[in-house]
């Protein structure tokens, strides 16, 4: 899916984090966050800042001492759930580089950075003071015209009733929404029908049976 800044469909619930991402480089610090809960947006805000900021992305996973010593001082970075980084000497190294070479870095993640883990004590207070911006799970105004859009970039023709009857029937997830716009068209194409409400129908029920036992972050990286 696109990620591009035209492609970001703004509401209430991504409004602050959506002009955060707006307002650099006049960012009241040299590290921001986003946060919020899974299928609210923020890796395709991250993606957005990731491209106009020219910024490397890095891999919570990859980050460490030696990958902080290689950086290139004065540049841009992106810390995708940056929550699930080792909380230890290379998060505060990293903090303490950005900071001291003038460079940016724009972290995500599900709850607020003083709640990130860290073991080292100095980086749970750099964490406290970062600031930043809360996405909460989109409301049904915003996620119906995140549907609409999503079809309307597959040229899908759909009666005006499906919308009504998909939106308080399914979770409140820009990835949900992407995934049943794509089980709907494919199932309209398999059986050789118009969209319908009751190929929404069959949808949904696809929708929770691929989901089975799987966690609520399932599709988070399709935002």
């Amino acid at each position: 899916r696109s990620h591009a800044r035209e492609d970001f469909v703004p509401g209430d619930a991504n409004e602050a984090a959506l002009a955060l991402v707006d307002a650099w480089p006049d960012w009241p610090a040299r590290a921001s966050a986003l946060w919020g809960p899974a299928g609210s947006g923020k890796t395709h805000l991250g993606e957005i800042w990731r491209a106009v900021a020219d910024a490397r992305t890095i891999a919570p996973g990859d980050l460490s001492v030696t990958l902080v010593a290689e950086l290139a001082a004065g540049g841009a970075f992106l810390l995708d759930d940056a929550d699930r980084a080792e909380g230890g000497a290379a998060f505060f190294h990293l903090l303490n580089f950005v900071n001291q070479t003038s460079g940016w870095l724009l972290m995500t993640g599900v709850e607020p950075p003083q709640r990130w883990p860290a073991q080292v004590p100095d980086l749970h207070s750099r964490l406290t003071a970062v600031p930043g911006a809360e996405l909460h799970v989109p409301d049904e105004a915003l996620l119906a015209r995140v549907l609409l859009k999503l079809f309307a970039d597959r040229q899908l023709k759909l009666p005006e009733v499906l919308i009504d009857y998909l939106v308080p029937r399914m979770r409140r997830s820009f990835a949900d929404a992407e995934r049943v716009v794509v089980l709907i068209d494919n199932l309209a194409l398999q059986q050789k029908r118009n969209i319908s409400v009751e190929i929404g129908a069959q949808a949904l029920r696809l929708l929770e049976a691929e989901r089975g036992g799987a966690s609520a972050d399932n599709g988070e990286g399709l935002v």
